[in-house]
C-alpha cells in the first residue's frame, strides 16, 4: 500500500474513535440534562463511529498492513444546548466527510484499487450520516425554545437503535 495512504488510513482510525468518544460526550452530556431520547442517538451514533473504526482496521489488516493506534484527543464535555450539540456533530461530520473524500482522491491517485473499492462504502455512509445530523439541525431551529416541541423532538430521537 502507497505510504501516503496508509499513514492516512491508520489516521483515519483514530478519527473514527474520536468521532465516537465526541458523540458518547454529547450523549452523557444530554442525559445530564434529562434529554434520554438525544442521549439515545449520540450514543447509537457513537456506536457506530466505533464500527467504522474497527471495519478500517480490519481492511488494513486485511491487506497486510500493520495498525498503529494513535492518541485520542480529549474531546469536550459541555455544550450550550441541544442544537449546539447536534450543530457539533454536524461539523464533525463535514470534517469525517472531508477526510474520506481525501482518502479515496489518494487512492485513486495511487491506483489503490482494494481501497478505491473499500472507501467507496464510506463515501456514500457520509452521505447518509451528514443528512440525518443536518434534518436533526433544521428540526432543532424549526422548534427553537419551544419545551414542548423538544420533548416532542427528544422522544422521536430516542427511538433510535
Amino acid at each position: 500500500m502507497d505510504k501516503k495512504l496508509y499513514e492516512e488510513m491508520n489516521k483515519q482510525v483514530q478519527e473514527e474513535f474520536y468521532a465516537a468518544y465526541l458523540y458518547l460526550s454529547m450523549s452523557n452530556w444530554l442525559e445530564d440534562q434529562n434529554f434520554g431520547g438525544f442521549a439515545q442517538w449520540m450514543k447509537a451514533q457513537a456506536h457506530e463511529e466505533t464500527e467504522h473504526a474497527m471495519k478500517i482496521r480490519d481492511f488494513l489488516i486485511d491487506v497486510g498492513q500493520k495498525v498503529n493506534l494513535m492518541p485520542i484527543a480529549k474531546v469536550p464535555t459541555e455544550f450550550k444546548s441541544v442544537l449546539d450539540c447536534f450543530e457539533g456533530a454536524l461539523a464533525h461530520e463535514k470534517h469525517v466527510t472531508s477526510r474520506i473524500n481525501m482518502l479515496y482522491g489518494l487512492a485513486k491517485d495511487k491506483k489503490e484499487y482494494a481501497a478505491e473499492v473499500f472507501l467507496q462504502w464510506f463515501v456514500k455512509e457520509q452521505v447518509e450520516e451528514e443528512k440525518q445530523t443536518a434534518d436533526a439541525v433544521a428540526a432543532l431551529k424549526m422548534v427553537g425554545e419551544s419545551m414542548g416541541a423538544l420533548l416532542q423532538l427528544n422522544k422521536t430521537y430516542g427511538k433510535r437503535d
